[in-house]
């Protein structure tokens, strides 16, 4: 599957639209990012069931701002809407395809669970 360019237009779309989307934060003068590219272009011929997509920072900012992205390289993994993963810096290979499995494998229905519990704790808290 060819990799998805977000923009600002586009990004809810993509991200509501499908079960697992995968996002690189990025921008052409960052050499961990070019250097990472090839790793997830690989990863999303492999894998045509998740969504692979890329943010270009310098030319997205508001997206790098709304999910607070302080350096770049930075992969976020998205489960039915739910932010499940975010880390700065590029993966090697086999890290990459150890994230996806444990993404894939993840019972959403639990982190939706724990999600509501959470909510529900910091909604009781509240006076």
């Amino acid at each position: 599957m060819a990799i998805v360019a977000l923009s600002k237009d586009n990004f809810e779309q993509v991200v509501t639209g499908n079960d697992m989307v995968v996002v690189d934060f990025w921008a052409p003068w960052c050499g961990p990012c070019r250097a990472f590219a090839p790793t997830f272009e690989a990863a999303a011929l492999r894998h045509e069931n998740v969504v692979f997509a890329k943010v270009n920072t310098d030319e997205e900012p508001e997206i790098g701002q709304a999910f607070n992205i302080r350096s770049i390289p930075t992969l976020m993994f998205f489960r039915e809407n739910v932010v499940i993963y975010s880390e700065a810096g590029a993966l090697p290979p086999a890290g990459l395809e150890g994230m996806l499995s444990k993404a894939k494998e993840l019972d959403m229905e639990e982190v939706m669970r724990q999600i509501a519990q959470q909510d529900g704790s910091a909604e009781g808290g509240k006076a």
